[in-house]
């Protein structure tokens, strides 16, 4: 990991740096995060949002009232738009931080080629339309090359973020050098960046983790204790490690923050809504139910059944009975307990 850059040599080397422009797509609680992170380092921030009202209220109070309304931000270096187009053509460097099942629905809207763009991927999540992750989903419906394809990925919290608690992102792309230039973006005195080549093993180790947290919050709202979550959090990660070698295998350390830091803070931690909404199902709740009152996308529902399909079509078979277990509560309306009883003597 980089060290923070705290004294002033270091922090007048980063105004130095030519950033490109940016613009975040997305209204949420991530984008609202990464936007406050790069205005850190920003003059001037392009975001796109679809409510006009959101967009009004940050112009006039500098925070978001519908998303970590805690985290402040800076009105006078944002340009808010709610045309996405708008945003798209005043910027090279795009992040998207759209939730994946309305991805394409917003992607649609773009008069304006992406072909061009640098695009980094802050969803974590499948594309519901084609089963893919974004990076995949981008270089083979917009010609993207992979070169101009980035991941940003935890472990890191947007609630945190607003308090500025000391956080870590690693920037993949397989051009390191735009990794780094995000990362120098990214890069302030409560976020700790780091980069990676892998960007297909951690935007798939981004999508699985919030399968295993809906995993462990079905576990915790069944009434297991802790010592089940740490057996079930062992029995993901190696799980990721054979889903992730046999989608794309490279050299990588699985223990790194990338996957398994960020596969622990979203399985543990009170802000994780794809263990929130899994903690409902153990609790009764219906997938229709739960996700009505929590009023927010839970990731790991669409990734579930991503993530089953998409390892019918590997050459060889890969164990994954945590991915099975949770498939079969969420889409063939099993029996939580029956299913966590089964899986409890699969685990080691």
């Amino acid at each position: 990991m980089k060290k923070n850059k705290k004294d002033s040599k270091e922090q007048s080397k980063k105004k130095e740096v030519n950033y490109p422009n940016i613009a975040v797509l997305g209204g949420g609680s991530w984008a609202t995060a990464l936007v406050k992170i790069l205005s850190e380092n920003l003059d001037s921030l392009h975001w796109y949002m679809r409510s006009e009202s959101a967009a009004d209220h940050i112009r006039r109070y500098g925070n978001n009232p519908n998303y970590i309304s805690a985290a402040e931000l800076d009105p006078g270096k944002l340009q808010l738009t709610n045309d996405i187009n708008s945003a798209v053509a005043a910027c090279d460097w795009l992040i998207l931080a759209i939730p994946s099942a309305f991805l394409v629905q917003e992607l649609e809207k773009l008069q304006i080629p992406l072909k061009d763009k640098v695009l980094f991927s802050a969803v974590k999540g499948i594309v519901p339309e084609s089963g893919q992750i974004v990076g995949e989903h981008l270089h083979e419906h917009f010609d993207i090359p992979y070169e101009n394809i980035g991941v940003i990925a935890g472990p890191c919290h947007a609630e945190e973020v607003a308090l500025e608690r000391l956080s870590y992102l690693t920037l993949a792309c397989a051009d390191t050098d735009k990794a780094e230039i995000m990362s120098d973006c990214l890069q302030c005195d409560y976020i700790n960046t780091a980069v990676s080549k892998d960007i297909i093993g951690t935007e798939y180790a981004a999508m699985l983790k919030n399968i295993y947290a809906l995993a462990a919050g079905i576990a915790h709202g069944l009434g297991y204790g802790d010592n089940y979550q740490a057996v079930l959090m062992s029995n993901a990660i190696r799980e990721m490690k054979r889903y992730v070698k046999r989608r794309y295998n490279i050299d990588r350390n699985i223990n790194h923050s990338a996957y398994l830091g960020d596969l622990l803070v979203t399985g543990y931690s009170t802000f994780s809504r794809n263990r929130m909404f899994g903690n409902m199902i153990g609790k009764g709740y219906t997938v229709k139910s739960a996700m009505m009152e929590m009023n927010m996308v839970a990731e790991g529902y669409y990734a579930t059944r991503s993530a089953y399909e998409i390892k019918k079509s590997f050459t060889k078979k890969v164990k994954t009975p945590i991915i099975d277990a949770v498939y079969g509560i969420l889409y063939e309306k099993k029996n939580p307990r029956k299913e966590f009883a089964q899986l409890s003597e699969k685990m080691v």
